[in-house]
């Protein structure tokens, strides 16, 4: 009778455990927007197209008036906005890149400008990852930042990346 007993509470335990364990990250919060390929951020309809992937200050401007005068450059101010570009990593899965904004010396935001987007298993794993390692460089303002479980190559191209793009700012 004790076995039996034994026995009924480990498969009942068993069973709520597998009939509770999450295998979507559907539901997870910010799952709606991921990081693309070719963009810091996608939405449903994919990936979007950088905008800026050199380091030029910005509002920085070599555009001509309509009066054929060439409009000079705009004058460094104090908490300049520069963006630089990381060295483009392969991985098994796919080349990673990434921009970081650094104003006053501080970095304020990082992005991908490429990620592997091939199928929805890399869909999934870097628009998970992606934006936990872009939070990650802010908070820790270096490369020296936490690989995420599951996104082992992602992670490292994308570290490798950064600290390119930090060499580039001499931070």
């Amino acid at each position: 009778m004790r076995r039996i007993t034994v026995w009924s509470l480990s498969t009942i335990t068993i069973l709520v455990l597998l009939l509770s364990y999450r295998t979507s990250t559907s539901s997870l919060p910010g799952s709606s927007v991921a990081a693309g390929r070719n963009g810091g951020d996608v939405s449903a309809n994919g990936p979007s197209t950088p905008t800026d992937s050199g380091s030029t200050p910005s509002g920085t401007s070599t555009a001509s008036s309509g009066s054929g005068t060439p409009k000079p450059p705009a004058t460094k101010a104090a908490g300049a906005t520069k963006t630089y570009t990381g060295a483009s990593i392969d991985t098994n899965y796919g080349p990673v890149q990434v921009q970081i904004t650094v104003v006053d010396g501080k970095v304020t935001k990082a992005k991908v400008t490429q990620v592997p987007w091939n199928d929805g298993r890399d869909q999934e794993i870097n628009g998970y990852a992606v934006p936990i390692l872009n939070k990650e460089v802010v908070k820790a303002q270096s490369g020296t930042i936490d690989m995420v479980s599951g996104a082992t190559f992602t992670s490292d191209g994308y570290i490798q990346s950064l600290q390119s793009a930090i060499d580039k700012a001499h931070l």
